[in-house]
C-alpha cells in the first residue's frame, strides 16, 4: 500500500468516528501510561498515600511534582520530577508504585483493555516494564499473572485482546537482562509474548552491546523482538537495535530520518516503525506536526504506524491521535486504512488472529468506499 500523501482521497471526512470503526492494532503502548487518573487517585486513596502535586495537574509532564521515594524502591531513578522524559519516567515509577495486590493489577490491565476497546483496537501488544513496579520486586511473574488475569477476563468479555512485552530498562545490567530472559524462556508468563527495552537513551547512552546476549536468547527461544531507539538520541540506536538486537519492530524511530542509509535500511527489510507523534511532541522531540518527521518516513517507504505510548498522561487516545495526524497531514480515507493494515501487520498478534482482523477491515473499507 503506498504511503499516504498530501493528494490522497479527503472523503469522507477522517473525524474519530470514522478512525473508531477501522479494526486495528497498537504496537506501542505501555501499561504503566495506561492508568486513568480516575484509577490512579483510587489507588492513592486505598493505599492511603498522600499525591505528590495537586489532583488536578498529576498527568501535567511540564509541572514539576516531587516523587518522594527511596531510590532502591525506583526503577528509573529517585528524586524530583525535572520534566522531559527523565522527570515523566520518575513520575511512572511512583503511580506503579500504587499497585500493590493483584487484585489492584488485574483491575488496571481489565480497564486498559476496555480503553482500547473504545478506540476500535482489536488487539494490542502492550509494553511492560517491571522495574517500574517496586512493590513487586522480585515477583515479578505474580505481576504479569496478575496483570494477564485481568487480560484474560478482559477478552473474554468481548473486549481487546492484549499481549505483553517484557521491557528491560536500559540501565539493568547484561547479567540482569539475560537472567530475565533465562526466566521467561523457563516459566513461559502467560501472554507474555516478545522482549522489548526502553527508557532514556540520551541518559543511559549506548546501552546496545550489553543486552546482544539477551536478545539472542530471546530471539533463539521464540520471543518476538521490539526496542525503543530514535527517540532522546539519534539514529545509531536504531542501528543498534536491529544489528545488536534483531528487532523485528522498532518503537519510535522517527531520528532515523537523519541518516539516509538507515532509512533505506528500515524500508528495505520492512522493519515497522511503531511512531507515537502526540508523544514526540509533548515530550519536545520535535516543536510541532510540520516539523515531524512521519510523512517523510512515510515517503520513503518505511512501514509506519500511528500509537499512542502513554496515552493518559499524555491526555490522548488513539482514535484522537489519528484524527489529528490526518488533518495534519491531509490524509484520507485510504490512508486511514493503510494505517490499520500496517498496524495489524507489524503486530505480535498470531497469524489467525491477522488473518480475521485483516478480513474485518477490507469489510469496513469496502463500506467506506
Amino acid at each position: 500500500m503506498s504511503a499516504p500523501s498530501a493528494s490522497s482521497p479527503a472523503l469522507p471526512r477522517i473525524d474519530e468516528e470514522l478512525v473508531r470503526t477501522l479494526p486495528k492494532a497498537e504496537v506501542h503502548v505501555h501499561l504503566e501510561g495506561g492508568i486513568a487518573l480516575a484509577d490512579l487517585l483510587h489507588l492513592a486513596k486505598e493505599n492511603g498515600e498522600t499525591l505528590p502535586g495537586p489532583a488536578a495537574t498529576l498527568f501535567d509532564v511540564s509541572t514539576h511534582h516531587e516523587f518522594a521515594m527511596p531510590e532502591e524502591t525506583t526503577g528509573g531513578g529517585a528524586g524530583v520530577g525535572t520534566g522531559g522524559l527523565s522527570g515523566f519516567l520518575r513520575f511512572l515509577d511512583w503511580q506503579c508504585g500504587l499497585v500493590r495486590t493483584p487484585e489492584q493489577a488485574a483491575r488496571i490491565a481489565y480497564v486498559f483493555a476496555a480503553r482500547q476497546s473504545v478506540s476500535g483496537t482489536r488487539y494490542t501488544d502492550v509494553i511492560i516494564n517491571p522495574t517500574h513496579w517496586s512493590r513487586w520486586r522480585g515477583r515479578e511473574t505474580a505481576l504479569l499473572d496478575a496483570v494477564s488475569s485481568g487480560f484474560e477476563e478482559a477478552e473474554q468479555d468481548g473486549l481487546c485482546s492484549v499481549n505483553i512485552a517484557w521491557s528491560l530498562l536500559r540501565t539493568q545490567s547484561a547479567d540482569e537482562a539475560r537472567e530475565i530472559v533465562e526466566h521467561l524462556v523457563d516459566h513461559r508468563p502467560s501472554r507474555v509474548v516478545a522482549l522489548s527495552v526502553d527508557g532514556d537513551e540520551k541518559v543511559a547512552g549506548r546501552t546496545g552491546p550489553k543486552f546482544t546476549e539477551a536478545f539472542r536468547l530471546a530471539k533463539a527461544a521464540g520471543l518476538r523482538r521490539t526496542v525503543h531507539a530514535g527517540e532522546s538520541s539519534g539514529p545509531e540506536g536504531v542501528w543498534d537495535a536491529l544489528d545488536l538486537l534483531h528487532a523485528e519492530r522498532i518503537d519510535h524511530g522517527v531520528r532515523a530520518i537523519e541518516d539516509p542509509r538507515l532509512v533505506e535500511r528500515l524500508a528495505a527489510d520492512g522493519i515497522p516503525l511503531g511512531i507515537c507523534p502526540r508523544s514526540n511532541l509533548t515530550l519536545g522531540v520535535y516543536s510541532g506536526w510540520d516539523t515531524h518527521p512521519i510523512q517523510a518516513l512515510l515517503d520513503a517507504g518505511v512501514k509506519v504506524t500511528l500509537n499512542t505510548d502513554d496515552p493518559e498522561p499524555l491526555g490522548t487516545t488513539l482514535v484522537h491521535d489519528w484524527a489529528a495526524a490526518a488533518q495534519a497531514y491531509g490524509w484520507g480515507a485510504e490512508d486511514m486504512v493503510g494505517f490499520a493494515a500496517r498496524s495489524i501487520d507489524a503486530s505480535f498478534a498470531d497469524d489467525d488472529l491477522k488473518a480475521s482482523l485483516h478480513g474485518e477491515l477490507d469489510s469496513t473499507a469496502a463500506a467506506l468506499r
